[in-house]
């Protein structure tokens, strides 16, 4: 009984020919929303870090002059930069970005921008409606990893970096925050992080920082040969 009902709705036909539908019927013509979905990858995922899926329809550029389209695709993402850099290098426990990590970030994302995103002057990066375009996967990859690195920086680095640079530590400058996130920094350095900024560097003290020792790594192998004569 019920395969009938379901095969006789699925065969029926509305009664007029020219009858128009509702557009919550069943059997009307479907409405295409062209809008982006929650999935595409637009610049609001760039900046969240979320996973999305390039869904962009892009036609291929109408402009011959290649070059300009690909400088337009280079301009269009750099002048995005700034707002996505200072986002990013905000500290977790901070209502302000972190200035030195900012405009680190703005220089890697030009770079980046400058290297993947120009697509050769084919197609535009980024259509209409604020969606990457497929050609561009490349480009999103690399500005993506340059804002997640900032990200990663501004909370297990950017306190300590700042400390250091008010108490005049030989670790505070150009590369504090990649030095200092990966437990590169030693010696007179990782000596003043740790008697002058602690708590601020306490997430990413060596474990070695605890017992004390700050000697540089030359004076340490020298006084192990002392030890291994005797």
């Amino acid at each position: 009984m019920i395969t009938a009902v379901l095969l006789a709705l699925l065969c029926s036909t509305p009664d007029a020919a020219g009858a128009k539908l509702p557009p919550e019927a069943l059997g009307a013509p479907p409405n295409v929303d062209e809008s982006p979905t929650a999935w595409a990858c637009t610049v609001d995922t760039l900046r969240a870090g979320r996973e999305c899926v390039f869904e962009a329809e892009v036609s291929p550029s109408t402009s011959t002059d290649v070059k300009a389209q690909a400088d337009n695709n280079i301009r269009t993402l750099k002048d995005v930069g700034h707002a996505l850099c200072t986002q990013a290098a905000k500290p977790p426990s901070g209502v302000a970005a972190d200035k030195n990590l900012v405009a680190q970030c703005e220089r890697k994302f030009a770079a980046a921008s400058e290297e993947a995103c120009g697509l050769e002057g084919a197609v535009p990066v980024i259509d209409a409606k604020g969606r990457f375009a497929p050609a561009a996967r490349t480009c999103y990859r690399q500005l993506s990893s340059v804002l997640q690195d900032t990200a990663m920086m501004a909370t297990v680095a950017s306190a300590c970096c700042q400390c250091a640079q008010k108490r005049g530590c030989p670790s505070a400058g150009e590369r504090c925050h990649e030095s200092v996130s990966q437990q590169e920094v030693a010696g007179t350095a990782l000596a003043c992080l740790v008697t002058q900024c602690g708590a601020a560097c306490d997430l990413t003290m060596p474990a070695s920082s605890q017992s004390g020792d700050f000697r540089p790594a030359k004076q340490i192998r020298r006084s192990e040969r002392a030890a291994g004569s005797l």
